[in-house]
């Protein structure tokens, strides 16, 4: 009987493994983590240590010339439209593009660069009350949570953003966010993000709703400064 090690014919090849990285990234309807990649894959043919992160390289170089790229972000790894050819591929949507007032740009930005913030410090920023439907909508987009309580009498609820924040703008960390200093409005970050201007909002916020997707959970501090750690590794 012959000694010497017999090849491992039980892993799948590395083009194999290619394509299959590959389909998954563009049959998910989200970004999927290197954990979820290496889930497709089963103990008894399992992929070549090293070939998923080789994968993810070989698809993101051969976007080159390609209308469509592949990117790192807080949720994991996805294909998106190249910015280049965005302002044709957005006429797909553009019947269906929801339209958000500069009150509720402006407090999505506050909480973005300045979080974890109150609501009455967002109101001491802007000068004006905040309307309860701004808040609403953007916890219901699942864009903004509850971290937290502010050690304050009422302590009031403290507001920072999620990774469907950060997945939806193009960013893997809140470090990726252009100074503030250069943007003049947020929806520059997402062509997609339709903006509405409203010469009401000196006054107040009413009437400023946006009803989108489901409510999300409200997480404690302590969920916040761990997702936060994750995202400056």
């Amino acid at each position: 009987m012959d000694d010497q090690a017999q090849p491992d014919n039980s892993k799948l090849d590395t083009r194999m493994v290619a394509r299959i990285v590959e389909a998954a990234l563009l049959a998910a309807s989200q970004p999927l983590s290197l954990q979820q990649l290496r889930a497709l894959f089963p103990l008894d043919e399992p992929a070549p240590d090293g070939s998923i992160e080789q994968s993810l390289d070989a698809l993101r170089e051969a976007c080159a010339d390609r209308g469509v790229e592949l990117v790192e972000l807080a949720s994991g790894f996805r294909y998106q439209v190249k910015a280049d050819v965005h302002p044709w591929v957005a006429r797909l949507w553009s019947e269906r593009q929801t339209k958000y007032t500069r009150a509720t740009l402006e407090t999505l930005a506050l909480i973005a660069y300045r979080q974890p913030i109150t609501r009455g410090e967002i109101e001491q920023v802007r000068g004006v009350a905040v309307n309860s439907n701004i808040i609403k909508a953007l916890e219901e987009r699942e864009w903004i949570r509850v971290v937290g309580h502010r050690d304050v009498p009422g302590k009031p609820e403290l507001l920072a953003t999620t990774k469907g924040f950060l997945d939806y703008f193009g960013l893997k960390r809140l470090e990726d966010l252009p100074p503030l200093s250069e943007l003049k409005d947020f929806g520059e970050l997402e062509p997609q993000l339709s903006f509405e201007d409203d010469s009401n909002n000196a006054a107040n916020d009413s009437g400023d709703t946006m009803p989108i997707g489901d409510i999300a959970t409200a997480d404690g501090a302590d969920d916040y400064d761990n997702e936060h750690e994750e995202d400056t590794e």
